[in-house]
């Protein structure tokens, strides 16, 4: 073949692998959407990011922009946001920001997934070692885990055309690191001082969506359009943060059973049904510990036992320690942020354990009084005879008439008697001593 024919046939096939290769669109002309990401990550958070980028998507967005701050979160809702960041047909930008936030354990795989990574000054991401919860795995069972984390990592990375080996590092040896070395690292693309910063800076950048097909950003200048979070999802933010999950547990253990030692009030009932039930609805969320609810029933059964048994405070303190004791280990790992704060663990239980003893000594008290209605109530009481009691006759106790019979010696006309028993219709008397001052 000659020079010249050889030179055509490249060109040719050159055109031809041109032609199949996939075009790089335009991005689209409506505006940059936002929404910020903080905490812990959930099954709530994976609606919100869910949410974001359907509304982003449907609006025509040039991109979607997640600002996030977390600590980390459940391993299952995130694999669900690194999925559904992969499969977005917008860009999604993660701006770990603003200064001061961090993007560890679940936040590294969700910055990583990103089509652009950026980190705000002052930042780190690392750290990503999977923690088991509820129970502890063997140590075989955390190898498993381990493997399964880092494979996924690398994974994603290696989609992303990210640093793998460092990824696998973050789950493997839980490093972490500031946002300066995660750009030589290739771990992130670029430090961004603030959204229209990053916006800048990313714009003519080419990155893969949903597909394989590959959209020119053209953010520059761009309209930005913050995600409004409803009513809806602030309050399922809300309840499932574990110091309210957590109170509304003990509120409604308190309002049943003050419900249940006082019918018919209704209203410790209602509240307390309700508060379980929303307590019940954020432990689907949240990593609970069995023996911290048992541990919190038991302190609880202590409490009223100390009302009823003479301890001496010994069961009062057992109670209280045994409620301490659960409330610590009511979530099972506060490595993710899954913790409560001594600061609503010690007026809680405090609260509750005065409620408790408050409420019981009082209705034991008002039950071992004597019955003051009824003819029971009679017992004791003193009267005035209305006619001679030799035995029988009739008797003035509290306003009201009775017949009497005189017990032991005869009772004159106006002396004063006191009642010690009830027959009846029919109240049995004594002499009582007279008041001193009358005759």
């Amino acid at each position: 073949m000659t020079p010249r024919r050889l030179g055509v046939a490249c060109v040719v096939l050159a055109g031809l692998l041109l032609s199949l290769a996939p075009a790089a669109r335009p991005a689209a002309t409506g505006p940059v959407a936002t929404i910020p990401i903080e905490g812990v990550i959930s099954p709530v958070t994976l609606r919100l990011v869910g949410t974001a980028i359907d509304r982003a998507q449907a609006e025509g967005a040039r991109a979607l922009v997640i600002q996030l701050d977390t600590p980390g979160g459940l391993e299952r809702s995130m694999r669900a946001i690194v999925q559904r960041i992969l499969n977005a047909e917008v860009p999604v930008i993660i701006w770990v920001g603003p200064t001061g936030a961090r993007a560890a354990s679940a936040g590294v795989f969700i910055t990583i997934s990103a089509s652009v990574a950026a980190m705000a000054p002052a930042t780190n991401i690392g750290a990503a070692h999977p923690v088991a919860i509820s129970g502890g795995a063997d140590k075989e069972s955390m190898k498993k885990i381990e493997n399964d984390a880092a494979a996924f990592i690398r994974t994603v990375a290696t989609e992303r055309g990210r640093n793998a080996d460092w990824a696998e590092k973050a789950v493997r040896e839980s490093v972490s690191i500031t946002e300066r070395e995660p750009v030589n690292l290739h771990v992130v693309d670029l430090i961004a001082d603030s959204i229209p910063d990053l916006l800048e800076k990313v714009d003519g950048r080419q990155v893969k969506v949903a597909k394989g097909a590959t959209v020119t950003l053209a953010t520059r200048g761009a309209v930005i359009k913050p995600i409004e979070i409803g009513f809806r999802d602030r309050f399922l933010n809300v309840i499932t943060d574990p110091n309210v999950a957590y109170i509304l547990m003990m509120l409604g253990m308190l309002g049943l059973f003050f419900e249940l030692s006082q019918p018919g009030v209704v209203l410790p009932g209602v509240i307390g049904g309700i508060s379980l039930i929303l307590a019940f609805f954020a432990f689907q969320s949240l990593p609970i510990n069995y023996a911290g609810l048992l541990l919190i029933l038991f302190g609880i059964v202590l409490l009223i036992a100390e009302i009823k048994i003479v301890s001496h405070g010994v069961l009062a303190i057992g109670g209280i320690i045994s409620m301490s004791l659960g409330s610590l280990m009511l979530f099972d790992a506060t490595e993710l942020g899954f913790r409560i704060s001594w600061r609503v663990i010690l007026p809680t239980v405090a609260a509750t354990a005065g409620l408790f003893l408050f409420v019981v000594a009082t209705g034991l008290r008002a039950f071992r009084r004597p019955p003051m209605l009824g003819t029971s109530g009679l017992i004791g009481q003193t009267g005035v005879a209305r006619g001679a009691l030799a035995p029988q006759g009739e008797v003035s106790v509290q306003g009201e008439l009775w017949r009497a019979v005189a017990e032991g010696e005869p009772v004159d006309d106006g002396s004063p008697v006191r009642v010690v028993d009830v027959d009846g219709l029919t109240l049995k008397v004594v002499k009582a001593a007279t008041p001193e001052g009358t005759r």
